[in-house]
């Protein structure tokens, strides 16, 4: 009984481990996305306006969770509200990782 419950243990953290792997962003499509963003924040990251902060190196949460909330309004800014809009949670993710991977 005791051999089946780690098994199963095991076989629960196997298949965790292949959905996260499924759902891992793709930096290299963040940075074909990041073009949009260039203008503002720079294909390195560094800000190339003073209004704008600099992305390069940031944490990766914190860049899901402030594009999200500027998408959904929760977080205002004319800029950011009208280019997060349209941006899918694929886009969102993979910018993250783009921008997060630019301070490694």
């Amino acid at each position: 009984m005791r051999r089946l419950f780690g098994y199963s243990i095991v076989a629960v953290f196997v298949v965790a481990g292949f959905a996260c792997a499924a759902n891992a962003a793709d930096v290299a499509k963040g940075r074909a996305k990041a073009v949009q963003c260039q203008a503002c924040h720079g294909m390195d990251g560094v800000a190339k306006i003073p209004e704008a902060p600099n992305l390069a190196g940031q944490n990766e949460d914190y860049l899901v969770k402030a594009l999200k909330d500027f998408k959904s309004g929760a977080r205002q800014n004319d800029m950011m509200s009208l280019v997060a809009k349209p941006l899918s949670e694929d886009d969102i993710a993979n910018l993250a990782a783009f921008y997060h991977s630019l301070g490694r």
